[in-house]
């Protein structure tokens, strides 16, 4: 009977929360992303390709978030997009008519050959293990592909830096392999070309004071080796300094390096007794190769800034002609020319620093000279057609670091004209009676609302018109929010939850680190002023800025939510934001304290002094009386001897007029034991204090402000393990300690923790018994008070010194996952009335959730009784349902979720959930059904006729009662 029961609970769960098909794209949307492509290598860089010599081109691109993908001109949609596992890096790419080929792993591991219209993986070979992988800098370098230039689609692969095979084009099996000789030399190869006869692999052996050219020469057919010669150079940067010539023209390929400003050549021929020649005509400071190296062209630069064409001809190398100055435009190449001058178009294109920022990388269209891709630091990606923007796909947001959901005001706070207090009476009533003039529309519309119940749905869009001009504001759920997100790559976006378009962005600005170079990396977003407070919304975003001279500061950009503008007034709008310099050094950690409008931002630099954010005297009195109930645990200790240590702030001020924290407690952990995580209560109203048994006795939840959940892992001779704590951060008593088995050396432990519900998700591969098993495990604890039912400690209210603070009842339960997670958390909601969910996106790309009511540690392992019933246990079963119904993200893949963060609607019932990583997915969830709306199926004009019909009967029915009670007096 078990496993019905069982069944019967999960279709109860299904019927009262069940996601419809017809609810995905409209409670919620998707944002299907690639990710900022690699740009710093050719192998790797953005290109366009045409699988047919006349046909429509793709965009391919590598990607920073180990993705390779292709895109349609057209519109910018993801044609395709294959995602390679997180410690597999993408080294390099190479097109070839209808497929494309990409190495990836330590030293090229794999092999794998995709079609390049439909991304369909045609065959995949490993051609080492990642352990026997050489580690390369930059991890290009020891790799290349080409393709055989015969009739055979087959795939010459250079891989680890010194072997060499010829791979099947469509069975993927080897047909040779080729190994030099002596592995142990300073030769390193890194690249291949390849003619109809012979293939040639091309690197460098260093040598006292630079590195010497090595040529070796094979037959295509066989592997067997032709020639391996030194060439008689020197070369002084040998990732840049040399690249080879042709392998597509009819011309014979040469090497070509640069040597002592002189440009050199030398030709390749099986029997490699060619000898160097060198270009007349002037000294150069840097060869390019800028995609054109197989029709037998690049780019050489001079000291002045001017640059020359060159290109390869039968009597070897000639310039071809000269180009502007590198300062006067940008040169955007080719990757198909008839002559030198096709080879640059000089594109004007509005100013985009201050947008998007700085183009990193731009490429052109070979089939449409006049159509060319840019990428850009902020990691946007552009197609322009000539001066016009084509489209524009911001994949900045695949490498979101921090984020929030920002509540809007409401619309008749936006629309009102406020009164001034001077303006005089007729100007008074002559605004009163402009305001009155909607008043009959207002009428009109409330009495068709009213009789035809036209109201709002809660399963309806909330997205605003296409066409609409109106201002920001909240729907009459608060569904609508806009979400505020920093990414790693410079740039904040405001994001309208109700459809996802982006609203604005704003780029950061470097500060005095403009002229060295740097980079903004998101610490902390808090939101110091919402709409309860009386005005626009704000944020304050905690920074570091790490610049390219090694210096380390923090940094703060205050933001209006509604705009993007400046709240400091310090940027206008279109330019990039001003920072703000509150700390000169790197920070240690970061609160938000207060309440209501004098909300503060707490942030601690490395000497643990105190910096407030904004430092005014209205802060500082409230800080000072909110410091002596300040208890802060934060990281110390060297690695191999890490602690946590609590701190409180100094009452008096230091010499620099900062408080400063001191140490008031430390938890040491066991030798090599690392901290990997900090994970506070989430923050929330809670409904009730307790819960209320079937027997009428009370458990009152365990409720410590200070306790936090601390994950941490051990890698030692005895073998690698988990823990998880659960720590009181006021003195460092340890709550709840458990130690978990590690996942092939390392840590994978998930956490989520709220109000007295602490739940963790890990893989225990360690089976001891028959009846144990590998699987993904998920713990249940929940925390109580005293030492059971009806025993009642007020935790919330007790002080940090009291003893009482260990008394607490543990309740645990584990149960069999169905599978991996990337980032769990929990529901939240604007009372907390409503049951807190469990939302977890998985590792097969789907956001799903869990009822709490199975994972609930109390289920009894028999059949429960009645008084269990009355609190809805069920009985326990170790493997949890895999229900698809609880899938909140439907048919959409949420590819690489790394966090997922909750908000409150203004429905008690309902909650706001948002997840990010590689994809955007936003949705919003009834854990415990809209029981504060009525059902979209109500009859809402038969209630009014009812209650019309009634109130029409007691009208009539009243003389006729008071006509018979009058003559029952008479009679009686």
């Amino acid at each position: 009977m078990r496993i019905p029961v069982l069944l019967l609970v999960s279709w109860w769960f299904g019927r009262t929360w069940a996601l419809h098909a017809s609810e995905a794209g409209v409670v919620d949307w998707h944002k299907h992303l690639i990710g900022v492509p690699l740009t710093s290598a050719l192998s790797t860089a953005p290109t366009f390709h045409s699988p047919t010599p006349r046909g429509e081109s793709v965009i391919l691109a590598a990607t920073a978030n180990n993705v390779l993908a292709a895109l349609s001109p057209a519109n910018g949609s993801v044609a395709w997009r294959h995602l390679f596992e997180s410690n597999e890096h993408i080294i390099g790419y190479k097109p070839h008519g209808d497929v494309v080929a990409a190495v990836s792993g330590s030293g090229g591991a794999v092999l794998r050959l995709l079609d390049v219209t439909t991304g369909d993986l045609l065959f995949e070979k490993r051609l080492h293990s990642p352990e026997s992988g050489r580690l390369f800098e930059p991890e290009t370098l020891g790799t290349s592909i080409a393709f055989d230039a015969g009739e055979s689609a087959d795939v010459f692969v250079l891989s680890n830096g010194h072997i060499l095979r010829r791979v099947h084009g469509k069975t993927g099996e080897v047909v040779w392999g080729w190994t030099a000789p002596d592995q142990s030399s300073l030769v390193a190869y890194s690249k291949v070309v390849a003619t109809p006869s012979t293939v040639y692999i091309i690197g460098l052996a260093k040598s006292f004071a630079s590195y010497t050219l090595h040529v070796t020469a094979l037959t295509a057919g066989t592997g067997e080796a032709v020639a391996s010669v030194n060439v008689p150079s020197s070369i002084h940067n040998g990732l840049t300094d040399f690249l080879s010539l042709g392998g597509g023209s009819e011309t014979s390929p040469r090497v070509v390096w640069l040597e002592g400003g002189a440009i050199k050549a030398v030709s390749l021929a099986p029997e490699l007794k060619a000898k160097p020649s060198a270009l007349k005509g002037g000294m150069y400071k840097h060869i390019v190769d800028v995609g054109l190296s197989h029709y037998g062209q690049l780019v050489a630069l001079k000291e002045d800034g001017t640059s020359h064409v060159v290109e390869l001809s039968d009597d070897g190398l000639r310039t071809a002609g000269e180009l502007l100055s590198q300062k006067a435009s940008t040169h955007i190449h080719s990757a198909h020319i008839a002559h030198w001058k096709d080879l640059v178009t000089y594109l004007t294109l509005p100013s985009v620093s201050d947008t998007q920022g700085s183009v990193k990388h731009a490429v052109r269209d070979a089939t449409d000279s006049a159509r060319v891709l840019i990428t850009t630091a902020t990691g946007t990606i552009q197609l322009w057609q000539q001066d016009n923007l084509q489209w524009s796909r911001e994949e900045g947001l695949a490498d979101i670091k921090v984020a929030d959901l920002v509540e809007l005001p409401e619309r008749k706070v936006i629309g009102a004209r406020g009164s001034d207090e001077s303006e005089t009476f007729g100007t008074r009533l002559r605004r009163q009676l402009s305001d009155a003039q909607d008043f009959p529309q207002y009428a009109l519309n409330f009495a068709r609302r009213f009789v035809t119940g036209s109201y709002a749905s809660v399963s309806a869009s909330v997205a605003p018109a296409a066409n609409a001009s109106e201002p920001l504001s909240r729907d009459e759920f608060g569904f609508r929010k806009i979400i505020v997100a920093a990414t790693g790559h410079g740039k904040v976006y405001g994001i309208d939850s109700a459809n996802g378009e982006i609203i604005w962005s704003r780029t950061f600005g470097l500060g005095w680190a403009t002229a060295v170079g740097a980079q903004i990396i998101p610490v902390k977003l808090f939101a110091t002023r919402t709409v309860s407070d009386g005005d626009t919304p704000q944020v304050v975003l905690v920074t570091q800025r790490k610049a390219d001279n090694s210096l380390v500061d923090t940094v703060i950009f205050h933001i209006d939510v509604l705009t993007g503008d400046d709240v400091r007034k310090e940027s206008a709008a279109g330019e990039a934001l001003k920072g703000f310099d509150v700390i000169s050094g790197p920070l240690v950690e970061a609160y938000l304290l207060g309440g209501g409008s004098s909300k503060m931002v707490v942030l601690l630099d490395e000497f643990v002094q105190v910096h407030l954010y904004p430092d005014t005297p209205e802060n500082k009195d409230a800080f000072a009386k909110l410091r002596p109930s300040l208890n802060i645990p934060l990281r110390t200790g060297q690695p191999g001897h890490r602690q946590l240590t609590g701190h409180q702030i100094s009452s008096d001020t230091e010499f620099t007029s900062k408080h400063v924290a001191y140490p008031t407690w430390s938890l040491s952990f066991g030798p090599t034991e690392e901290i990997l995580s900090i994970v506070p209560r989430t923050l929330g109203p809670v409904a009730s204090l307790g819960k209320v048994l079937g027997n009428r006795t009370t458990l009152y939840k365990y409720l410590n402000p200070h306790l936090v959940a601390v994950v941490t892992g051990v890698a030692g001779p005895t073998g690698a393990r988990c823990a998880v704590y659960l720590v009181d951060g006021a003195k460092g008593t340890v709550i709840y300690h458990v130690v978990l088995p590690a996942v092939e050396g390392r840590c994978d432990v998930k956490a989520a923790f709220t109000e007295n519900w602490l739940v963790y998700h890990y893989y225990d591969g360690e089976s001891v018994g028959v009846d144990d098993a590998k699987s993904y495990r998920v713990v249940s604890v929940e925390l109580y008070e005293g030492a059971g039912v009806d025993d009642k400690t007020r935790s919330s209210d007790m002080s940090s010194l009291s003893n009482e603070t260990t008394a607490v009842s543990t309740f645990e339960q584990a149960y069999v996952f169905p599978g991996g997670i990337t980032a769990m958390t929990t529901t939240s909601t604007s009372y907390g009335i409503s049951v807190k969910d469990l939302i977890f996106a998985n590792e097969n790309g789907q956001i799903q959730s869990f009822p709490r009511r199975f994972l609930d540690p109390r289920r009894p392992k028999r059949k429960p009784t009645s008084q269990e019933m009355e609190e809805w246990l069920i009985q326990y079963e170790a493997v949890l349902p895999d229900d698809p119904k609880r899938v909140l993200s439907h048919h959409y893949e949420v590819a690489r979720t790394k966090h997922i963060i909750t908000s409150p609607a203004l429905l008690e019932s309902t909650s706001l959930v948002f997840a990010y990583g590689l994809d955007l997915f936003f949705t919003r969830v009834a854990p415990s059904g809209t029981f504060d709306v009525l059902s979209e199926n109500f009859n809402k004009v038969q209630l009014v006729l009812t209650i019309v019909g009634l109130a029409l009967a007691i009208v009539i029915a009243k003389p006729i009662v008071q006509r018979k009670r009058l003559r029952e007096r008479w009679y009686d």
